[in-house]
């Protein structure tokens, strides 16, 4: 059985036993018994057991959010509409409520914050390169790190939100973009262009990683070169 069958097996079976264990090692092992995958090849697969198969579930939700992105008619849609699409899109790819919970509770815990936030950075990366943004300057790091607090905020209203069809979180997301939408139209201000003209310019002087995954990410620390 190729790897990646074995992935999605342990993945799935590990989501039956989330809702009752959380993203935690007794899922994990009931997982590997319920997959009938040999337990060594599963924690190749997964070395940290149940918190890789809660990155898993997360890269999951975005790869199936992107399919469906891939499909739609974006063009016809305004760019708020765009966005609202894209971010209901993702969290119905999510899909289960008690795993996302379980997962929320999970990259909270300190150890693993630093991953949560990655993880959500790239959620609003893949949506906004999804919608084609283009933007290479300081730019793609604003929209991102805005989508990202957007999604972040309309995740938890969802987890909440007991209305039919999720009713309630839709229109949360709507007032949460037309809060950002507002807040670029006072950017767009000349007179706060002017305000602003001095920052601006050093700020232009940031440019965005050469490529999804790229060397240059912040954060990232290079590997010296060999000596000779």
């Amino acid at each position: 059985m190729p790897p990646e069958t074995d992935r999605e097996a342990l993945l799935d079976a590990a989501l039956l036993h989330v809702p009752f264990d959380g993203w935690s090692e007794d899922a994990f092992r009931a997982a590997v018994r319920d997959a009938g995958v040999e337990p060594a090849l599963a924690r190749a697969l997964f070395p940290r057991g149940a918190v890789d198969l809660a990155v898993a579930f997360h890269k999951r939700g975005d790869a199936q959010m992107e399919a469906r992105l891939a499909r739609a008619d974006l063009l016809g849609m305004r760019t708020r509409e765009r966005v609202s699409f894209a971010v209901r899109a993702r969290i119905e790819a999510a899909g289960d409520t008690e795993a996302v919970r379980r997962a929320a509770s999970l990259f909270a815990l300190p150890p693993y914050a630093p991953e949560g936030a990655r993880l959500i950075w790239e959620t609003a990366d893949a949506i906004w390169t999804a919608l084609g943004d283009t933007d290479r300057d300081v730019n793609y790091y604003t929209k991102r790190a805005t989508l990202a607090g957007v999604y972040s905020a309309t995740v938890l209203y969802w987890l909440g939100d007991d209305t039919p069809d999720a009713a309630a979180t839709w229109s949360f997301l709507d007032r949460r973009i037309e809060d950002v939408m507002r807040i670029e139209k006072v950017k767009a201000n000349p007179v706060v262009k002017r305000l602003f003209a001095g920052p601006e310019w050093v700020l232009n002087r940031v440019a965005a990683p050469r490529g999804r995954g790229a060397a240059d990410m912040p954060g990232h620390w290079p590997a010296p070169a060999p000596q000779e």
